[in-house]
């Protein structure tokens, strides 16, 4: 039996999923994902566009052939396909030319969004690696590097007696957009959901190496957290495992106290990966 895949492959529009991870909720889309190696989901709308198994691509969508994007995501699947270590492949950025104008479309300006906060445009990875599953079974992707660490970090806690859950890694632009998109319908302005969201392509969790950490009990993503062991543990030991925390109480950049929010950065631990 072949191994299943453990790694997403990430292009600009389309993401390929392990097909083992997704689940269907209409009957023929469960029978062909049942059979398939990898599905494509746009990242857009997270629609489910086509299986592909030994056997070839079954479409799930009509009219698949006028889809360029996908396409070219199938044929860099094919390229990938061919490499006798595919998880082992380093990670490499996509290009940023999609953003501009979301950004826009947001008001924003993205030179005078990133002098005015000092963060950075952040590409997403063309691959992340499988690092288990978040709080809610959601499956958990980061950089291979970061998957690494983190389960290091957790297992090293919860020899402590500490537990450490995730509550999210990896997002795409289009999903950080789709977080503006939901709170401006509910009537947020851009100004008050910048107080609390970094501007899609501004975040740390486009990168793959950023983390939302939580711990049995406590609600995700509250200042709370910074009251539990599970912080202190982190406060304390974090750092051995290359994990820093992103947004302290006035950080530079305008974003609230992030207590849960941690990035891991290459080098900072010391440890040879």
């Amino acid at each position: 039996m072949r191994a299943r895949p453990m790694v997403l492959l990430n292009t600009p529009e389309i993401e390929l999923w392990p097909a083992w991870l997704l689940r269907a909720r209409r009957g023929a889309d469960m029978r062909r994902l049942a059979q398939a190696r990898w599905l494509a989901r746009r990242k857009r709308d997270g629609l489910y566009l086509a299986t592909v198994a030994d056997s070839g691509v079954q479409p799930l969508r009509p009219r698949l052939p006028r889809l360029p994007a996908l396409a070219d995501a199938l044929a860099r699947l094919a390229r990938e396909s061919a490499l006798p270590r595919l998880r082992a492949e380093p990670a490499h950025p996509l290009p940023l030319e999609r953003l501009q104008h979301r950004l826009h479309a947001l008001g924003l300006d993205e030179g005078e969004y990133g002098a005015r906060t000092g963060l950075p445009l952040v590409p997403e990875p063309d691959r992340l690696a499988f690092a288990g599953f978040d709080r809610y079974r959601r499956p958990l992707w980061l950089l291979s590097p970061a998957a690494r660490a983190w389960a290091r970090m957790r297992e090293a806690a919860a020899r402590e007696g500490v537990i450490l859950e995730a509550i999210s890694g990896y997002r795409s632009h289009d999903y950080q957009l789709g977080i503006f998109e939901r709170k401006r319908a509910r009537g947020l302005t851009v100004d008050a959901i910048l107080r609390v969201n970094a501007a899609p392509g501004f975040s740390e969790h486009h990168s793959g190496a950023a983390l939302d950490i939580g711990t049995p009990g406590e609600p995700p993503a509250e200042e709370s957290f910074e009251l539990t062991p599970a912080f202190a543990w982190l406060r304390a030991n974090a750092g051995a495992f290359g994990f820093a925390m992103s947004y302290p109480r006035d950080n530079p950049h305008g974003i609230v106290y992030e207590p849960w929010h941690w990035c891991w950065r290459p080098g900072l631990s010391g440890i040879r990966d």
